[in-house]
C-alpha cells in the first residue's frame, strides 16, 4: 500500500524538485563529464550545492540567509552572494550545451526537457513531471514550499511507468490547491495507475473527482461529531439520486452541468 498524503516533501530548503526526483544526480554526472569540468579537476560531487566545492560559501548552498532582527523572529532573504542560485561563481563557468548548471536549475521542467534529451534517465523523470501537470515547476524549487496537491503528485513521479499490479494507492484530498484544469490532469493520472493494475482510493470533496469515481462511499451526514456514518454507496449517478445524501444533492447539480 502506498499512502500519498499532502505532508511537505523534505525538511528544509535543501530539498528541491531536482534532488527529490533524482534528476540532480544525473545532471551532476553530466556536467562533471564536460571538458571544462575535467580541465578544472571537478567531479560529480563538486556539483552538489549541499556539500560540493562549487556551492555558495555565503549561504552554504541553501540559496538564502537568515537576518537576525532584534526582538523579532529571524527573517530569511535571498542570498546576496549567489542571488539564490546556491552556487559559487565558478559553477557558472562550466557550460554544457550552452547552459551552466545553476541556470539550468532555474529552468522549468518543460524547459529542461529540451535540454536533457541525451540524458535518458533524467529525461524520463522530467517527462513524468510533465504528464502529472507539473511542467511549470523549476528544477531548483524547494519542495517544502509546494502545495499539498503538488506534493502528492510529486510523490507519484517515480511510480508512473511501473507495473502496479496488486498495488493500492491512498490519496488524501489530492485536489487541494489545484485549478480545475489541473484536476483533469490528476484524473488522467488516476486512470493511468488503474490501467497498470493499481487500486486507487481517494479521500475527496471535489465534485469533479467524485463524479469520475468508479465507486463512491459517502460519509456523513454532517461533519465532526455529526458525521462518521455511511450515508450512501455506489456509482456517482446512484449517489446523485439518493435523497439522503447531501453530497448527492450537489453531485446531481454538478452532473447536470
Amino acid at each position: 500500500m502506498h499512502v500519498v498524503d499532502a505532508t511537505p516533501i523534505g525538511l528544509n530548503v535543501r530539498s528541491t524538485v531536482a534532488t527529490y526526483s533524482g534528476v540532480m544526480d544525473e545532471l551532476r554526472k553530466a556536467y562533471a563529464a564536460t571538458d571544462g569540468a575535467r580541465d578544472a579537476g571537478l567531479t560529480a560531487s563538486d556539483f552538489s550545492y549541499n556539500t560540493g566545492s562549487l556551492s555558495c560559501p555565503r549561504c552554504e548552498g541553501t540559496g538564502e540567509i537568515s537576518l537576525d532582527v532584534q526582538f523579532l523572529p529571524d527573517v530569511d532573504i535571498v542570498c546576496p552572494e549567489c542571488e539564490g542560485s546556491r552556487f559559487a561563481p565558478a559553477a557558472w563557468d562550466i557550460i554544457r550545451d550552452g547552459i551552466a548548471l545553476p541556470a539550468l536549475l532555474r529552468c522549468t521542467v518543460t524547459e529542461a526537457l529540451a535540454r536533457t534529451a541525451d540524458l535518458p534517465r533524467a529525461h524520463r523523470r522530467l517527462q513524468a513531471f510533465s504528464e502529472l501537470g507539473l511542467g511549470y515547476l523549476t528544477l531548483g524549487e524547494a519542495t517544502p514550499a509546494l502545495s499539498g496537491g503538488e506534493a502528492q503528485r510529486l510523490k507519484l513521479v517515480g511510480r508512473m511507468h511501473r507495473d502496479q499490479s496488486d498495488a493500492v494507492f491512498v490519496l488524501d484530498e489530492p485536489s487541494v490547491g489545484l485549478h480545475p484544469l489541473d484536476v483533469r490532469t490528476l484524473l488522467s493520472v488516476f486512470d493511468r495507475l488503474v490501467s497498470r493494475g493499481a487500486t486507487v482510493i481517494v479521500i475527496e470533496h471535489d465534485l469533479d473527482v467524485i463524479a469520475n469515481a468508479d465507486h463512491v462511499i459517502d460519509m456523513g451526514p454532517g461533519g465532526g461529531a455529526e458525521g462518521g456514518r455511511i450515508v450512501a454507496v455506489g456509482a456517482p449517478d446512484r449517489i446523485a439520486a439518493d435523497p439522503a445524501s447531501l453530497t448527492g444533492v450537489h453531485l446531481a447539480h454538478h452532473l447536470r452541468q
